[in-house]
C-alpha cells in the first residue's frame, strides 16, 4: 500500500468517504464498453448453445442455464449502475443502454430507476416507507400484527418464498404494470409500457425464429434462476446482523449506506469473472461508483475490513429488526413461559426484551464459503 496514502477516519465522519473514493466515481468509456461487451456477447452466446442442445436433453439445458444467469444478473448490475448515471459520462447513453437492457431484465428502467432512488432515500429509516426492499418488520410492528397478519409475514420471509415463488412473481408480473405507481403521473406507465411493448416484440420475433416451445424452454430458466439470484443480492445487501436501521430523527443518508450496506466478497470463480461482479456495496450508492471501482476501492482504503461472516442458512434465517438490541434477528422458538424461560431448562435464552421474536444464538461454525463484509471503521498499520 502506498505509505502516502493519508489516513481517514470514515468512523467520525462518513461523508469523508466519499472524497477518498472520489477517483472511482469517474466512469471511463472503454471500460464500460468492454465491460457491456463481455456480458452481452456470451450470453447470447450461450443462448444460442443452449438451444442448440435442446435435444441432447435436459440436464445439459440446466448446467448451461446457470451462467446464462449469472450473465442476465450481470447485464441488471450494469441496469443498476446506467440509473446511478455512472455506466456512462452521457445521461442519455446511460439512459437508452438501461432501457434496452430492461428488455432483457423484464425491469422498466425509468419507473425502477425512480423507486431505487426512493429506496436509496429512505433505506435504514424506521419512519418513512420501505421502498424498493424486502419488507421488514421491526419487533414493535410484528407483535401489533393479528395472528393471520404474522402468518403471512412469516410465509413472506419462508426462503422459498422469498427466493422462488417471489420473484418470479415480481420479475413476470408485477413489473407489468406499474405497481404502488398508478397516480403518479405519465413517467411510470411510459416506462412500463414501453418496456413491454420492446418485450414483446423481441419475444415475438425470438418465437418466430426458433420456435415457441424451445424458448420457453431456453428462456425460463434462465429467467427464473437470475430472478432468485438477483432478489438474493438485493436481499444479503442489507439483512445481516449488524445492520443499521434508525429512527427520523437519528437517521442520516451517509451513516446508512456505510454501516447499514453489506460488501458481498464472493468466491475467486464468481468475483471480478464475467459471469458475476463479486462486490455489491454501499459505496455504489453512497459515492455513485460504478461496480466495476467496488474491487479497486476497498483495496483502496484499509478499513474495509472483515467484521462478520453469513452463510446462506443463516442469512436466509433474518426476520425483523429489534430496537433494543438494535440487530437484526432470526426466528427461533417461542418462549413458552414469561420472561423467556423454556420449560426444562434454568437459564433463559437470549430474545428481544419481551417480544415473541428472538436472536439467533452465537454458535461456532465451519468457515462459509463466501463472506458478507462490512466496514469495520478501524484503520489498520499503513505498510512503510
Amino acid at each position: 500500500m502506498d505509505s502516502q496514502m493519508p489516513t481517514i477516519d470514515i468512523t467520525t465522519e462518513p461523508r469523508t468517504l466519499k472524497r477518498a473514493l472520489g477517483e472511482y466515481r469517474m466512469p471511463r468509456l472503454a471500460r464500460s464498453v468492454g465491460e457491456l461487451l463481455v456480458t452481452a456477447i456470451p450470453f447470447a452466446t450461450l443462448w444460442l448453445l443452449l438451444w442448440s442442445t435442446l435435444s441432447a436433453g435436459v440436464w445439459l439445458g440446466l448446467l448451461l442455464a446457470v451462467p446464462a444467469a449469472g450473465l442476465l444478473v450481470r447485464l441488471f448490475m450494469i441496469q443498476h449502475d446506467c440509473s446511478h448515471g455512472a455506466f456512462f459520462h452521457s445521461r442519455r447513453a446511460n439512459d437508452w443502454v438501461g432501457r434496452a437492457i430492461s428488455v432483457l431484465t423484464l425491469t422498466p428502467f425509468d419507473l425502477w430507476r425512480h423507486s431505487h432512488a426512493l429506496h436509496h432515500a429512505n433505506s435504514g429509516n424506521l419512519d418513512r416507507p420501505r421502498i424498493g426492499g424486502i419488507n421488514t418488520l421491526t419487533v414493535r410492528e410484528f407483535r401489533a400484527l393479528s395472528r393471520t397478519q404474522r402468518c403471512l409475514y412469516r410465509l413472506y420471509r419462508h426462503p422459498l418464498v422469498l427466493f422462488g415463488i417471489g420473484p418470479t412473481y415480481l420479475f413476470l408480473l408485477d413489473h407489468r404494470l406499474p405497481v404502488g405507481f398508478m397516480r403518479a403521473g405519465w413517467m411510470p406507465w411510459l416506462s412500463t409500457m414501453g418496456t413491454n411493448a420492446g418485450i414483446a416484440l423481441l419475444v415475438t420475433t425470438m418465437m418466430w425464429l426458433v420456435g415457441v416451445v424451445p424458448f420457453l424452454l431456453v428462456q425460463l430458466p434462465i429467467t427464473l434462476l437470475a430472478s432468485s439470484i438477483g432478489v438474493w443480492l438485493f436481499y444479503v445487501q442489507h439483512q445481516f446482523e449488524d445492520t443499521l436501521w434508525e429512527h427520523d430523527d437519528e437517521w442520516t443518508f451517509h451513516e446508512t449506506a456505510l454501516h447499514g450496506s453489506s460488501h458481498y466478497d464472493l468466491p475467486a470463480p464468481c468475483a471480478g469473472s464475467p459471469p458475476i461482479s463479486g462486490f455489491t456495496m454501499s459505496t455504489t450508492s453512497a459515492v455513485a461508483s460504478p461496480a466495476t471501482g467496488c474491487p479497486k476501492s476497498c483495496a483502496t482504503i484499509p478499513s474495509c475490513a472483515i467484521s462478520g461472516a453469513s452463510t446462506c442458512g443463516k442469512a436466509s434465517n433474518r426476520c425483523g429488526w429489534c430496537c433494543g438490541t438494535r440487530r437484526s434477528i432470526a426466528w427461533s422458538p417461542l418462549p413458552r413461559r414469561p420472561g423467556g424461560t423454556p420449560t426444562g431448562t434454568g437459564r433463559p435464552r437470549p430474545h428481544c426484551s419481551s417480544c415473541q421474536l428472538q436472536r439467533s444464538r452465537q454458535r461456532a461454525r465451519p468457515p462459509p464459503p463466501y463472506r458478507v463484509m462490512t466496514w469495520s471503521g478501524e484503520l489498520p498499520p499503513r505498510a512503510a
